[in-house]
């Protein structure tokens, strides 16, 4: 009796300490900044590269990679996750079929409700006892994409949303760039870092990147919108628009209680039911520019309106919706993918009639219309006399057209590929940046040719991002050329063709030609002749003598 009494009581004291320990752990997961703070604060760089340490300690479905190092030298945390260990490299995946997403926050630094969820994500798949997603997904995260704007966190910076209390950092790196403007012309470290060790190390099938809006007023606190370049492949942003979206505004709504709208913002505050439209589509917006590389490419916009606990648990909780689609949604958007690129490099060998680039949008709704929970509003005078519009406290559901569906108004013709006769190392240098193939010839060969002859060169007037853009006018002329060995050729039958088209085409509005890296060959020094543009559209799918372009 004595000995069963001494073994019950053996046993006890084992589950008490079972689950005193199981509770430890529990108790042992870290907080955020902005949960240990009651959502009054958000993380400093030091305390995002705390709490990924301390995840270290604890779990081994995590690997650290340095992204790249921001101007002010402050090392990019990349997160890879898998499960039961993250991939060694993206090689190892090569014969495994999980897929790559990758989540980034904190790009403009006064934006910081993904930073926050993207660090509470994170711990979730490096710490929960049944990790979700990760059977089928490697996930990728990048929390603290501009690290030099977040260090100079004031309450001063972004006054106009609600929170957090301490303050928040500043939207522009540290050679005062915007990142998200750095799609095409990859000036800044920290994009560039972006492109070489995530986009041409990784290839992720999804990008996500999260913000938070300043714009209309409604009760929705998550929004997002998917790549709108009509230049890329349009099955992928059908996909978006009529499968991507409704499934995982569901999974929010059903799982996680939260509405959801595409971003945007009314077209007009007086009269709200006339449309809803979002940001335009051009690539130096990152998941625009995304979508251009043939991945799905998503916007997320958090509600600057909303009190901070909430954005950063709408944020929280599309990461989570997004992923769970992606699991469930994998072969489906792999092959749509593999599609894609298969279609662009087809494209490319045998150029048609049909295959189009275009230089001039217009806008249309998409075919489903969408619901904004949103306000009255009314309208009012300034001291200036000026006529503007404020909302009011009374709520008012509007369902509208969603002006979303851009398309060419204007398009020309893509070529077999494109010839650089003159020696522009810079041009050469970006085109690689992107990871675009460029060729050299290694014979002279003499070719009918399309060339542009410039008849306006107008530079902007005000700076943007340390350029003056330029707007161009000029004809189109068949000519026939002697190309000299050493000229560069970049042929359109690459994944990238469309993006090499885009970075090429002398009307593209967001190419090389647009952001002056051909200003010194299209501005004489003397006289006031026709300039051509130095890059030439060979039609005719044609053999030529060459090989890969080196680094110099």
């Amino acid at each position: 009796m004595k000995k069963r009494f001494v073994l019950s009581v053996f046993f006890i004291c084992l589950l008490m300490m079972s689950s005193f320990y199981a509770f430890s752990a529990q108790q042992e997961k870290p907080l955020t900044k902005a949960e240990a703070s009651g959502y009054t604060a958000t993380s400093l760089y030091e305390d995002v590269v705390d709490f990924i340490q301390t995840l270290q300690k604890q779990s081994l479905r995590m690997r650290v990679e340095t992204m790249g190092v921001s101007a002010e030298g402050r090392k990019i945390p990349l997160l890879v996750f898998g499960n039961p260990t993250p991939p060694a490299s993206p090689q190892d995946l090569a014969y495994d079929d999980r897929m790559v997403v990758y989540i980034q926050a904190n790009i403009h630094a006064g934006e910081v409700e993904g930073k926050e969820a993207s660090l509470m994500l994170a711990r979730d798949l490096a710490l929960d006892d049944n990790p979700p997603y990760l059977d089928e997904i490697v996930v990728l995260i990048a929390p603290v994409f501009n690290p030099d704007g977040n260090e100079k966190i004031n309450p001063n910076n972004r006054r106009n949303q609600v929170g957090p209390e301490q303050g928040v950092g500043i939207r522009t790196n540290g050679l005062g760039l915007d990142l998200n403007r750095d799609g095409m012309k990859l000036e800044s470290p920290e994009v560039l870092g972006l492109v070489q060790n995530v986009m041409l190390r990784w290839d992720p099938a999804v990008l996500l990147d999260s913000h938070t809006h300043n714009g209309s007023y409604h009760e929705e606190v998550v929004t997002w919108v998917w790549s709108l370049n009509p230049n890329g492949d349009t099955s992928l942003i059908r996909y978006m628009s009529d499968q991507v979206r409704p499934g995982v505004n569901k999974i929010l709504k059903e799982k996680y209680d939260t509405l959801c709208i595409p971003h945007g913002d009314f077209m007009d505050f007086r009269e709200p039911e006339k449309g809803w439209r979002p940001l335009g589509p051009q690539p130096r917006y990152l998941s625009n520019y995304f979508g251009l590389r043939n991945r799905l490419g998503i916007l997320n916009e958090n509600y600057p309106y909303a009190d901070f606990k909430s954005r950063v648990i709408g944020a929280y909780h599309l990461f989570h919706a997004l992923l769970e689609y992606c699991q469930e949604h994998k072969q489906e958007i792999t092959k749509l993918i593999q599609e894609a690129d298969q279609n662009t490099v087809q494209s490319g060998l045998k150029p048609t009639a049909e295959n189009q680039f275009g230089v001039e949008y217009d806008v249309r709704p998409i075919k489903d219309k969408i619901t904004v929970h949103g306000y009255v509003m009314e309208p009012y005078e300034t001291e200036s006399g000026r006529r503007r519009v404020r909302r009011t406290e009374k709520t008012q559901t509007y369902t509208m057209p969603f002006f979303a569906e851009f398309f060419a108004k204007r398009s020309v013709k893509l070529p077999f590929g494109y010839l650089i006769p003159l020696p522009v190392p810079e041009v050469k240098t970006k085109l690689r940046q992107h990871g675009i193939t460029v060729e050299s010839l290694t014979q002279p060969v003499t070719l009918t040719v399309e060339s542009f002859k410039v008849t306006e060169l107008q530079g902007q007037e005000r700076p943007y991002q340390g350029h003056r853009l330029n707007r161009v006018k000029g004809e189109y002329t068949e000519e026939e050329k002697e190309f000299p060995i050493g000229t560069l050729f970049i042929p359109m039958a690459q994944p990238l063709g469309k993006l090499a088209a885009y970075l090429l085409e002398p009307e593209s509005d967001d190419g090389l030609l647009v952001w002056n890296f051909f200003d010194r060959h299209l501005v004489p020094q003397w006289g006031r002749g026709q300039q051509v543009y130095p890059v030439y559209k060979l039609f005719q799918p044609t053999p030529l003598i060459k090989e890969v372009a080196g680094k110099n």
